[in-house]
């Protein structure tokens, strides 16, 4: 069953402006605004909780974690989530959390890298500068020309989520440094937690979103996508599981759908068709036997780099879990041009060593409508009446384009032979009668 293009478009939070390409700060922290040395004042300065019984600063870096450290788990949201329209917009932790702490101004983030990464000493301001109610991403290079990242948290939850995902970065870039991925993924280099802050530095790696609905089939980006997906559901599952992040098993992936299916339905908003194509999909046992695999879990353009015509770069890995490989190419199905799907599934194909299991399309274009009635749920349970009447709106549109057609074509039953009758042969094998005909004496 191929795949059927629903078109859905969903545009992300609203963002600041882009800054110009970089703003100087005169290449010393002593130099900065005074807003930002202020910053640094007390920065270096003591913050009750924040220090230890010395009264030093608690400023991390990965580089002297041992290799038994296990970061904080984050419970990750249901499988799927990344997939469908609600891109970037779906309930996070991020949007789970309390109220935001104020923000830092870049200059001031700037200057805070400076005490959580040694030797960074901030020249300039640079690309991205971004910021939402809960995150704000700054960028900076410093006077030895190093391009970094300054990530501060102003919820608890996304920090949690920022030192979950550092432990899963720092254990895939030692994949990347063994010559074992073909992509790159940011490096943390340091964190400063301290009253009001919390602040992470990553290096700052070079590409741009990937656009997928402008790819063209054969070699090139389609390829690259479909190498690079690959490549990530062979990574090892302990990448995932020592990092602290969740890990579920077949049967868990369906019953949580299921709980999800359960849910949509409680809030009489989601049309009885698609309960019923869904349900009898999750009802399919023969749907749900595959080998679980490390999934990025948040996979959408802006997270997938590309340069020179192949992919470069995968980032947003703090929804990285073990599960169902179709949960991350559901945004693939639901987002690149049908005629690309071919070149796309070929190079997963090759990069996947133990070959893909036959019901991997029909997951995919399941969990893709299934984040629909997610998106909707998100709604219902913010009270964010907007929300709740894009998913009804898309809901409705989707429920209009299937009909009743089932997700998975129910097989066609083979009826066992009754013991002890023969089965009729094949007319062609059946004897013609055989004439008599006399035969006379030979005395005649």
């Amino acid at each position: 069953m191929g795949p059927v293009a629903y078109g859905w478009t969903m545009s992300q939070p609203p963002q600041s402006p882009d800054a110009p390409g970089s703003t100087d700060v005169d290449g010393r922290v002593d130099d900065l605004t005074d807003e930002a040395a202020s910053d640094v004042e007390r920065a270096a300065a003591p913050a009750g909780d924040d220090h230890d019984d010395h009264g030093k600063q608690q400023v991390e870096h990965p580089g002297g974690h041992d290799d038994d450290y296990r970061a904080p788990v984050v419970v990750a949201p249901l499988p799927g989530a990344s997939a469908g329209p609600p891109k970037n917009s779906r309930p996070t932790p991020e949007t789970q959390s309390a109220t935001p702490r104020p923000r830092h101004s870049a200059l001031a983030l700037a200057a805070m890298a400076s005490v959580a990464v040694a030797g960074l000493n901030p020249a300039r301001l640079a690309l991205p500068q971004s910021e939402t109610p809960e995150r704000h991403i700054t960028g900076v290079i410093d006077t030895q020309g190093r391009h970094w990242e300054v990530h501060e948290a102003r919820t608890d939850a996304v920090g949690a989520s920022l030192e979950a995902e550092a432990e899963v970065l720092r254990r895939i870039g030692r994949v990347v440094d063994d010559g074992r991925l073909s992509f790159d993924v940011p490096r943390v280099s340091g964190s400063l937690r301290q009253q009001g802050a919390h602040i992470q530095v990553r290096s700052h790696v070079e590409g741009k979103p990937i656009p997928v609905e402008a790819l063209r089939p054969g070699p090139g980006m389609s390829a690259g996508l479909g190498k690079a997906l690959g490549e990530i559901h062979e990574l090892d599952m302990s990448v995932i599981s020592e990092a602290g992040m969740p890990v579920y098993d077949a049967e868990e992936v369906r019953r949580r759908w299921l709980s999800l299916l359960d849910d949509a339905a409680a809030t009489g908003k989601t049309p009885p068709t698609l309960l019923g194509r869904w349900e009898q999909a999750l009802e399919d046992t023969a749907l749900w036997r595959f080998r679980p695999t490390v999934v990025h879990g948040d996979l959408a353009e802006e997270n997938v780099l590309v340069a020179g015509g192949t992919v470069v770069a995968v980032r947003g890995w703090s929804q990285a879990h073990v599960g169902d490989p179709a949960e991350d190419l559901a945004w693939v199905y639901s987002s690149a041009p049908v005629d690309c799907l071919d070149s796309i599934e070929d190079a997963y194909d090759i990069a996947r060593s133990e070959g893909v299991d036959r019901h991997l399309r029909e997951r995919a274009e399941l969990v893709s409508e299934l984040s629909l009635a997610r998106w909707l749920l998100h709604g219902v349970r913010t009270g964010d009446k907007p929300v709740i009447n894009d998913a009804v709106a898309m809901l409705e549109d989707l429920a209009a384009q299937v009909g009743d057609a089932p997700l998975v074509e129910p097989a066609a039953p083979r009826l066992a032979p009754v013991p002890g009758e023969r089965e009729p042969a094949e007319p062609d094998a059946i004897t013609n009668p055989v004439a008599m005909v006399r035969v006379d004496d030979e005395d005649d």
